[in-house]
């Protein structure tokens, strides 16, 4: 049996930034830490399960296309940015498989052939994997923004981090993106939530992370930082699937000076 993989929740960053060079130098913390993601692994992932904020459907479906396309679902980039391609296979078996699994703890669940990868998936999958060679499935998230269903949903995937897939939830710890485009406004709230997150995350025990995480909402700042939870929501996943294990903060700066943005490891 494959060595026990952990989950990650991963702040994934702004649109293609890998592929702009005036973009690319302000990620290098980011970048750095998606190295390290891929080589702290106990072991080379079968596939990775991504489930993005990037997709939202009214049921939890899953990308089952053995090629998947591209989905440019940012605005205001170059005209080349809307050609990008990153190739990586799709796993029909898995996205079944995770299917499956999702049907049988209750959910409704369907799965979708025709989505592709989004930048929440291609732009770090492009950093931990450039040669465009590991098997990529994505789950949405479902658009309630229900955190106990996402936690539940990764306590349903779990079992697959024993079959060698790497789960990763991505999103970004702070998504305001009115504030953030406004220099100085973001700082004081986004410092002030992710306090409260690495506390609840790193310092918490396993049953009082898990509450504290469903209360989100009554966190320093907690509307400021996500007035929409999109980019929170798969957090709620990755801590699902690692339930009582540990967290370890992988990623942490004052993105230009301008606000706080953290990623974390669970197992």
């Amino acid at each position: 049996m494959p060595e026990r993989l952990p989950t990650y929740f991963i702040s994934h960053g702004g649109g293609p930034w890998p592929w702009l060079q005036d973009m690319r130098p302000h990620y290098s913390e980011l970048e750095k830490s998606l190295v390290r993601m891929r080589e702290e692994l106990p072991a080379q992932p079968k596939a990775v399960l991504m489930i993005s904020g990037h997709w939202e459907e009214d049921c939890l479906t899953v990308m089952s296309a053995a090629r998947p396309p591209m989905e440019y679902d940012y605005f205001g980039f170059p005209d080349f940015t809307y050609q990008i391609e990153y190739p990586a296979p799709g796993d029909p078996a898995l996205a079944g498989r995770v299917r499956c699994m999702l049907a049988d703890a209750g959910f409704t669940a369907g799965s979708d052939e025709g989505r592709g990868f989004d930048h929440g998936t291609f732009a770090p999958a492009f950093i931990m994997y450039p040669e465009a060679d590991m098997p990529i499935v994505q789950l949405s998230i479902h658009e309630d923004y229900d955190p106990a269903l996402h936690y539940e949903v990764g306590r349903a995937l779990a079992p697959l981090r024993d079959e060698g897939i790497l789960i990763v939830g991505s999103g970004l710890s702070y998504h305001n993106l009115g504030e953030m485009r406004n220099p100085g406004v973001a700082r004081e709230p986004s410092i002030a939530f992710d306090a409260w997150l690495q506390d609840a995350l790193l310092s918490a025990d396993p049953g009082t992370r898990r509450q504290r995480l469903l209360e989100w909402e009554s966190a320093p700042s907690a509307r400021s930082a996500h007035p929409k939870e999109d980019h929170l929501i798969p957090l709620m996943a990755a801590v699902g699937a690692a339930e009582t294990e540990p967290a370890t903060m992988v990623y942490h700066e004052m993105f230009m000076d301008n606000f706080a943005a953290s990623s974390f490891r669970f197992g």
